[in-house]
C-alpha cells in the first residue's frame, strides 16, 4: 500500500510537471502574440533598440470600406496611359509581299516578282517583295524605298513612275502577305506564340483571342504587356473598373504579352480547417476570405477558435501585416465576403484552449499508462 501510494503520488507529479512543460510544445499550428521585429525583420536582443511592433487590424466595416473605396479612387496607373492610342494605318516593312495589279495592261499580269510557293506554310505567296533595305522592284518603275509607307503612298509611288511609260494608268496595291511585324504570347493562352500584324490594328483582346483565348487556369489580373525592354502589369478587371477597355490598347511590333497562371496567386490557408490547401484566386484574380474559406473545407467545428482568424498579409515583405476576424459575429461573413485577400497571403486559423488540453493530454497519455502498468505489474 505505502509504495502503490508513493507510486502514485510520483506519478502525479510527474504528469503535472509535464503539463506545466508542455505548453511551450503543444502539437499543431496555434497564434501567439506576434514578435517585435528590428527593421531588418529579426528580432531585437536588446531592449535598447528601436522596436517596430506588427499591427493587428480588426477586420470590420469601417475597413472594408476604406479598403473599397481605394480601390475605386485610384486612377490609372500613369505607366499604362502611354499604351492606350488611336489605330494608324499599317505600313510596309522589310519582308513584306505586295500584290501590285496594272489594269488593261495584261503583258504586266504576269509580272508576279516571285513565282508561287505552296510547299511550306512559311513560304511567302506570289508577290513583290519588299527586301532587307526596304526597297521594291516593278517592271518600268525600277527600284523603290517603300519602308514606311503605308499603302496609299505606295500606289502612288507605283503611279508615278510607270505613268511615264503608260497614259494614265490604274493601279492596285495590297499586302498580300504581312510577315515584318509580329507579337509574341506565352503563358496561359490556347496557342502561345507569334500573331502576324496586319491591316487591321492589333490591340491586346485582338492578339489573345488569335491565340485561342484565356485557358482555364488564366488569372486575367496578371497580364503583363513587354515593350522595349519595360514591363507594363495589365489588370483586366481593373481597366474595365476604371472605365478603360483593354481592347484600346494597341500592340507594336516586337511586343510580348504574358498571361499569368492563377497557380502563382494562390492564398495559403492554414490552421483550423478542414482541407488545409492553398486557395487559387477566381479567374478576374479576385478572391475573398469567404472564398478562400469554401475552398479550404470551412472551419473544422470541433477544434476551430471561430474568434481567431487572422489574415497574414506581406510575410516576407518589409511591412508585414495582420487582419483579425472574430468569425463568430453575426456579420462575419458578410465581411469575409467582402474582404479581397491577396497573392501569398496566409489565412490561419487558431485552435481553441480545450483543443490545446487534449494534444497535451495525448502526449503524455502512453507514459501514464506505462506508468501505471509498471506499479500494477511491481505490486
Amino acid at each position: 500500500m505505502g509504495f502503490s501510494h508513493l507510486g502514485t503520488r510520483a506519478l502525479l507529479l510527474i504528469t503535472l510537471t509535464g503539463w506545466l512543460s508542455a505548453c511551450s510544445i503543444v502539437p499543431g499550428q496555434r497564434m501567439v502574440t506576434p514578435p517585435t521585429l528590428d527593421e531588418t525583420g529579426g528580432e531585437y536582443s536588446t531592449e535598447t533598440q528601436q522596436k517596430v511592433q506588427i499591427p493587428i487590424t480588426d477586420i470590420n466595416l469601417a475597413l472594408i470600406r476604406q479598403m473599397n473605396g481605394q480601390a475605386i479612387r485610384e486612377p490609372l496607373a500613369p505607366l499604362l496611359q502611354g499604351l492606350f492610342g488611336s489605330p494608324a494605318p499599317y505600313r510596309v516593312a522589310p519582308g513584306d509581299v505586295l500584290q501590285i495589279t496594272v489594269w488593261d495592261h495584261p503583258e504586266l499580269a504576269a509580272a508576279l516578282g516571285q513565282p508561287a510557293q505552296t510547299t511550306r506554310d512559311a513560304d511567302a505567296p506570289p508577290g513583290f517583295l519588299v527586301d532587307e533595305a526596304g526597297n521594291l522592284q516593278f517592271p518600268y518603275a525600277g527600284t523603290m524605298h517603300v519602308a514606311g509607307d503605308t499603302v496609299e503612298q505606295v500606289q502612288r509611288k507605283v503611279v508615278s513612275r510607270i505613268g511615264k511609260v503608260y497614259r494614265n494608268p490604274e493601279v492596285t496595291v495590297r499586302v498580300a502577305s504581312f510577315r515584318s511585324s509580329q507579337v509574341y504570347l506565352d503563358g496561359e493562352v490556347g496557342k502561345p506564340g507569334a500573331q502576324q500584324i496586319n491591316d487591321i490594328p492589333m490591340t491586346l483582346t485582338q492578339a489573345i483571342g488569335r491565340a485561342g483565348g484565356f485557358t482555364g487556369n488564366a488569372d486575367q489580373s496578371q497580364v503583363t504587356l513587354v515593350r522595349g525592354g519595360v514591363s507594363y502589369p495589365i489588370n483586366f478587371n481593373a481597366l474595365v473598373k476604371s472605365g478603360h477597355s483593354p481592347n484600346d490598347i494597341l500592340l507594336k511590333p516586337g511586343d510580348m504579352v504574358r498571361v499569368g497562371s492563377r497557380d502563382e496567386n494562390g492564398v495559403y490557408v492554414m490552421g483550423e480547417v478542414n482541407k488545409p490547401a492553398t486557395a487559387m484566386p477566381m479567374r478576374n484574380g479576385k478572391l475573398t476570405l469567404a472564398e478562400a474559406l469554401s475552398q479550404a473545407g470551412s472551419l473544422n467545428p470541433n477544434t476551430a477558435e471561430a474568434k481567431q482568424l487572422f489574415v497574414i498579409r506581406d510575410s516576407t515583405g518589409s511591412n508585414p501585416q495582420i487582419y483579425h476576424l472574430d468569425a463568430t459575429s453575426p456579420v462575419s461573413m458578410i465581411l469575409a465576403n467582402q474582404f479581397d485577400l491577396q497573392p501569398k497571403d496566409i489565412v490561419y486559423v487558431d485552435n481553441g484552449a480545450l483543443v490545446k488540453f487534449n494534444r497535451v493530454l495525448n502526449l503524455f497519455l502512453p507514459a501514464i499508462n506505462a506508468g501505471l502498468t509498471a506499479a500494477i505489474v511491481t505490486k
